[in-house]
């Protein structure tokens, strides 16, 4: 059982992920030295712990994670629940639990184990359900813990969550019109949030928000010392960087304390000054080799449950990767959505590093189809 688990691994990937997380550690490193607090050592434990979780999860069979999805739900719902009731506070979002003296965000944790519980409901359902019906029911399954996630508020992470469920549905083979009716229905959404309730009196969003959708969508009308600061700073530091960067002792947006949130999500802008386009580019080429061999297992599994859950690690990490990269440079509005594998923080470095583990597991059992017969012949001893 060993031998195939280390046979069937994707090295590629393997090396891929590991080559990101040491150059976020080292950015990290750089970038925070003084800063007060140890944020690289923490960070540096988050990776290992992460790296070792991933490597257990990557020998666990995906018939196992699939038999748990009504449990796991229940949990997202409960663990979220608990944070809009006594959830801790941090600049206005109530997002974190207390445990121990640990401090976790359930709904990081929640990305991944609704991929595991929407692929399960999908398979399940395969050819028995209507695909208007399952479109719906999927709908469903997403929108109640998004909209309970949005409520926090965490608008990011909701975003997130409709990006998996658009990704594991065009896996799944969901007729185009079925999009067409998601699409509507979110910009109607967005019009409700953004416009016709605010309108009416009814403000959902909070004030930062608004003013980080208004520095995106009119640029001109920004404050640079209040809401347009951040994005002003993003930009100040990733044009000094240039072509081959500052290097570390000249990046003076960072070190100086100009460049807000330069640990989390504003990393990328770190990246862009101290190594310049060409470190930029380097780590995009990564990013995409690393989605390019979770494009391989989807197509690789002969397990529809396989496929879809692998979708939804692509999707997810697809997402927060684009929207952060974007927002850093200006092209998408601030949202909060740290940068995989290099933004500081435990609970999404875990995560993370998890579904990587979950699309290694689905990779080393590739060969094992949805079939009970023929899983248990292809199962290893």
């Amino acid at each position: 059982m060993i031998r195939y688990y280390v046979k069937h691994l994707d090295y590629l990937m393997l090396a891929t992920v590991l080559s990101i997380s040491a150059f976020g550690l080292w950015v990290m490193k750089n970038a925070t030295r003084n800063d007060p607090g140890d944020l690289y050592g923490h960070q540096l434990v988050y990776v290992s712990i992460g790296v070792v979780a991933m490597l257990v999860v990557a020998a666990i069979p995906p018939g196992w994670m699939r038999r748990l999805h009504w449990p796991l739900y229940l949990f997202v719902l409960a663990t979220v629940g608990v944070v809009l009731a006594v959830g801790h506070s941090v600049n206005g979002a109530a997002r974190w639990i207390t445990f121990a003296g640990f401090q976790f965000q359930p709904s990081e944790f929640s990305k991944l184990l609704l991929i595991v519980g929407l692929a399960a409901l999908l398979a399940s359902r395969r050819g028995i359900t209507s695909p208007g019906r399952l479109t719906l029911l999927s709908l469903v399954y997403i929108g109640l813990p998004a909209l309970l996630v949005f409520r926090e508020p965490d608008f990011g992470t909701a975003l997130v969550l409709a990006a998996m469920l658009m990704g594991m549905l065009f896996v799944y083979g969901a007729p185009w019109r079925h999009f067409v009716w998601l699409i509507l229905a979110g910009a109607i959404t967005l019009a409700l949030i953004f416009s016709i309730l605010p309108g009416a009196g009814i403000h959902v969003l909070q004030t930062y928000q608004v003013d980080r959708l208004t520095a995106f969508l009119h640029p001109e009308k920004l404050d640079p010392q209040q809401n347009g600061y951040n994005l002003q700073a993003s930009l100040a530091a990733v044009s000094h960087g240039g072509v081959g960067g500052t290097g570390v002792r000249n990046a003076t947006q960072t070190l100086f304390g100009y460049l807000p949130e330069h640990a989390t999500d504003f990393v990328f802008a770190v990246v862009g000054e101290e190594r310049g386009f060409v470190g930029a580019a380097w780590l995009i080429a990564l990013y995409a080799l690393l989605l390019w061999r979770g494009i391989k297992v989807i197509t690789k599994s002969r397990s529809t449950f396989g496929s879809l859950v692998a979708a939804g690690v692509v999707s997810m990490l697809l997402f927060q990767i684009t929207i952060n990269i974007g927002m850093t440079i200006g092209l998408a509005p601030i949202t909060g959505i740290p940068l995989p594998f290099m933004s500081f923080g435990g609970s999404h470095t875990l995560t993370n590093l998890l579904a990587i583990g979950v699309l290694q597991s689905i990779h080393v059992h590739a060969q094992t189809a949805d079939e009970p017969r023929l899983a248990a012949q292809l199962a290893p001893a």
